[in-house]
C-alpha cells in the first residue's frame, strides 16, 4: 500500500516552510475535504497563497493538483467502505500460503512506525507523566479496548488515569473533571463515530489536550486533536485490524514507565505491598 497524504504530511511536515506547514495543519484539521476543493479555496482557508499550495502538493510528491486531488478521492472510497463491501472484494485465498493478514499486519506495523517521528512519542509521553495532569482514555466500538489496556498499565505507573466507559450520557459526565492541564487519549478509525467527534469538540473546548490514534485516512477528530497517531490498520479481510494501534500503545507505556521510573518503581511497590 502506499502513503497516505496524512502520512507524507507526518514525515515531511518538520522540513515545510511556515506557508506550507499552514497548508498541511488546515489539511489535517479538514481532511481530506478541504483537499477536494479549488486551489483558491483551499489557500483561503489556510490563510496562505494559491501557490504556496501548489509548492505545498509539489513537496508531497504530486505533479499537478488534479493528481493530489485523485489520491484524495481514493482515500475517501476507502475510508468510506464497509465490512460488507471488503468481503465481497476478498480474492479466494490460496490454502498453501502464509495467511496474508498476517503479512498485511506486519507491515501495517513496520509503516506506522516509520511515519511518526521519535519527536512525536517523546512530546506525548512528556504531556503523559505531567504530575498534575490528569488523563482520560476512551475508544470507540472497536477500539476501545485498546484504550481500556492502556489505562490499566498507566495506572499503574502514574495516579488520575480514567477510562470513559459505558454511554455517551457518562462521558459527558466526567467533561466537568477535564481542564487545560488534561490530557485525553482516543482511539478511532473508520467508521468513524459521531459520539466520539461531538466529545472531543467538548474537550478540546475546555482546553484539554487530545491525543487521536486513529488510521492512515483520519478520524475527523483530527481537527481538535494536538497529536495524531495515523496507524495502518488495513488487512485483506472484511474487518480492519487494530494490531499497529495496540503496538504503539505499549510503545507509549513503556517509554512512560521509563520517564516516569524513579517514581512507578516506588509506587509499583507499594501496590505490592498492598497485595
Amino acid at each position: 500500500m502506499t502513503s497516505s497524504i496524512a502520512e507524507l504530511i507526518s514525515e515531511r511536515i518538520d522540513t515545510m516552510p511556515a506557508g506550507e506547514r499552514r497548508a498541511a495543519q488546515t489539511l489535517v484539521a479538514n481532511y481530506p475535504l478541504i483537499g477536494l476543493k479549488t486551489v483558491a479555496d483551499f489557500s483561503q482557508q489556510a490563510g496562505v497563497s494559491s501557490p504556496t499550495i501548489l509548492r505545498f502538493v509539489s513537496r508531497l510528491g504530486f505533479h499537478n493538483y488534479a493528481e493530489f486531488q485523485a489520491a484524495l478521492q481514493d482515500e475517501l472510497a476507502a475510508q468510506l467502505q464497509s465490512p460488507l463491501s471488503r468481503t465481497e472484494s476478498q480474492p479466494a485465498r490460496d490454502r498453501g500460503k502464509t495467511s496474508p493478514v498476517l503479512e498485511a499486519t506486519l507491515e501495517n506495523v513496520r509503516e506506522t512506525f516509520r511515519h511518526i517521528s521519535d519527536k512525536q512519542i517523546r512530546d506525548i509521553v512528556a504531556k503523559l507523566a505531567q504530575p498534575r495532569a490528569k488523563v482520560f482514555l476512551i475508544g470507540g466500538r472497536f477500539t476501545d479496548p485498546i484504550a481500556s489496556y492502556m489505562t490499566v498499565h498507566m495506572t499503574i505507573v502514574r495516579p488520575n488515569v480514567f477510562h470513559l466507559a459505558g454511554q455517551e450520557s457518562v462521558w459527558r459526565d466526567r467533561l466537568i473533571d477535564m481542564g487545560k492541564r488534561d490530557v485525553l487519549l482516543i482511539f478511532d478509525i473508520r467508521r468513524y463515530q459521531d459520539s466520539l467527534l461531538r466529545f472531543a469538540e467538548k474537550a478540546h473546548q475546555r482546553g484539554t489536550d487530545i491525543v487521536l490514534f486513529t488510521d492512515q485516512w483520519l478520524s475527523p477528530i483530527a481537527r481538535f486533536a494536538g497529536h495524531v497517531i495515523a496507524g495502518r490498520t488495513s488487512v485483506p479481510s472484511s474487518w480492519d485490524s487494530s494490531a499497529a494501534l495496540f503496538v504503539m500503545a505499549e510503545t507509549l507505556i513503556g517509554e512512560l514507565t521509563r520517564e516516569l521510573q524513579a517514581g512507578s518503581a516506588k509506587r509499583i511497590r507499594e501496590m505490592e505491598d498492598l497485595r
